[in-house]
């Protein structure tokens, strides 16, 4: 899984084991020994508590519970510790769901050369995640060959695919966008970006246009990974004015779209990427990720 950071989050949720001498008193039949913890931590949508019992600690799980100061009327122990349930779909950030139509805000990588594959993708869009596939290193067949067949399940949820700076591959990038766009691909995860270029800032803002309520409206979005902090800025900030004055030269893009496209982010969402051993990486987590979200 690649840990999503998103980044027009509003909310956060925190589940905070309680610890204390005496959070109260529990009364039950059903205890175990804490040698069983690491497995009960993998029932994490059971709630269970830690109490004192016979002088050792134990966990104990359905029963009663009690907030009283003092003991209850019959058999009951002291608790040291709550647990509460947790479900994974809690454990993200609920807007990069609605965001995405996904039910769980969990994300996997686009590994290279379809090693994040069609049955992989398929299966966490099944799932109620969110799947990219490997285009990167694929033939243009291939990756046509993958969005078919991926399109042509229409029980699965969303899904993106891979689209990787490619200088060293003249005319790949672009074809690789042109392809997308025949597909209708509406969610790209953009990797390898040292700056912006004309190929990605071009299906970032194709089909640009305000609804009646005169919001702008991008049916492309783009989800960046990104391990330096100027990089980062360029997906955050709009496309560049020599980028969209090409664009409209070239036809692909109105005067007028340039002009909405100077009012969005290049990038909805940022992948933060840390020492995952690619030309762009080399930077530790613990300090990349608050790094990142300052810069937002």
């Amino acid at each position: 899984m690649t840990a999503v950071t998103h980044l027009p989050a509003h909310e956060a949720l925190h589940t905070n084991a309680v610890v204390g001498s005496r959070q109260g008193w529990w009364s039950g039949s059903d205890t175990r020994g804490v040698e069983d913890l690491v497995r009960v931590l993998r029932e994490i949508q059971r709630p269970f508590y830690v109490v004192g019992q016979a002088g050792a600690m134990r966990l104990a799980f359905d029963g009663l519970l009690y907030g009283a100061a003092s003991p209850p009327a019959g058999q009951a122990y002291p608790v040291l510790a709550i647990i509460p349930a947790i479900h994974p779909g809690r454990l993200g950030d609920l807007s990069f769901c609605r965001d995405h139509g996904i039910r769980l805000p969990y994300m996997t990588g686009s590994m290279a050369n379809g090693i994040a594959s069609v049955p992989l993708v398929r299966a966490i869009a099944h799932a109620g995640m969110l799947g990219s596939f490997g285009a990167a290193g694929l033939s243009l067949d291939a990756i046509d060959g993958a969005l078919r067949e991926l399109r042509g399940d229409p029980g699965a949820g969303p899904w993106c695919a891979n689209l990787i700076h490619s200088p060293n591959e003249k005319g790949k990038e672009e074809a690789t966008v042109e392809l997308y766009l025949r597909h209708g691909l509406r969610l790209v995860e953009a990797s390898a970006y040292l700056a912006l270029t004309l190929p990605v800032v071009r299906y970032r803002v194709h089909g640009i246009h305000t609804n009646p309520r005169g919001e702008i409206v991008t049916p492309n979005r783009i989800i960046a990974k990104a391990s330096r902090i100027e990089v980062a800025g360029k997906w955050f900030s709009p496309p560049t004015e020599n980028l969209l004055r090409q664009l409209v030269e070239f036809g692909q893009i109105s005067a007028a779209q340039a002009e909405l496209a100077r009012r969005i982010p290049m990038a909805e969402d940022l992948t933060v990427e840390a020492d995952s051993g690619g030309h762009t990486d080399n930077r530790p987590a613990i300090t990349l990720l608050p790094t990142m979200l300052a810069l937002r």
